[in-house]
């Protein structure tokens, strides 16, 4: 009964091979894509911070590329901080996932040909080992690689989040501490 079980198990476990490989590749790409993205974005931010200043500061228009959260602002003036809190967490949804999914999938794809390799130990077969191995160490290192690139690319935008969250909040307080400074003036 064991025994079975324990082949089952195997025959399972061997099954998931393929799938995770096509993951893995599949998020390869995303990650390059993601790259690509994040350089686009950081051209942009560099482009258009002189619009971005003014927005903040002097309430003016201009191309605000780049900068996501006072691109919603803009469009929506009556957008909460919790909204702005949430467009954040989406606009690094997909890069956090994939730097927390990428090492499971190589760690899956590593661990899945160690059985065979084992086997292959157990039967005196050199080019099974070598095989099972080349490719349970090569997938946890496009994993790693995946990861790391996605890890950088959503460190650096969480920080570019916060920071313009930082900066609408001063600007809404300034706004706000001017229209008070106003309105005492017209009383």
């Amino acid at each position: 009964m064991i025994r079975n079980l324990e082949e089952l198990m195997y025959q399972i476990s061997d099954f998931f091979m393929a799938p995770v490989l096509i993951l893995l590749a599949i998020l390869f790409g995303y990650s390059l894509m993601a790259s690509g993205a994040f350089a686009c974005q950081a051209w942009q931010r560099r482009k258009n911070k002189t619009h971005y200043r003014n927005a903040l500061n002097h309430n003016e228009s201009g191309d605000l590329r780049g900068y996501p959260l006072v691109s919603l602002k803009r469009a929506n003036a009556e957008v909460s901080r919790d909204e702005l809190d949430v467009a954040a967490l989406e606009e690094m949804e997909g890069v956090r996932t994939v730097s927390r999914l990428a090492p499971m999938l190589g760690l899956i794809a590593t661990m899945v040909p160690m059985g065979p390799a084992l086997k292959s130990l157990a039967d005196g077969n050199i080019q099974g080992i070598s095989e099972n191995l080349i490719v349970a160490f090569s997938a946890v290192i496009f994993g790693l690689v995946i990861a790391s690139i996605t890890f950088w690319i959503a460190s650096v935008k969480k920080r570019w989040l916060a920071a313009e969250l930082v900066a609408i909040s001063a600007s809404v307080e300034r706004q706000e501490k001017c229209s008070e400074v106003e309105l005492r003036e017209v009383a």
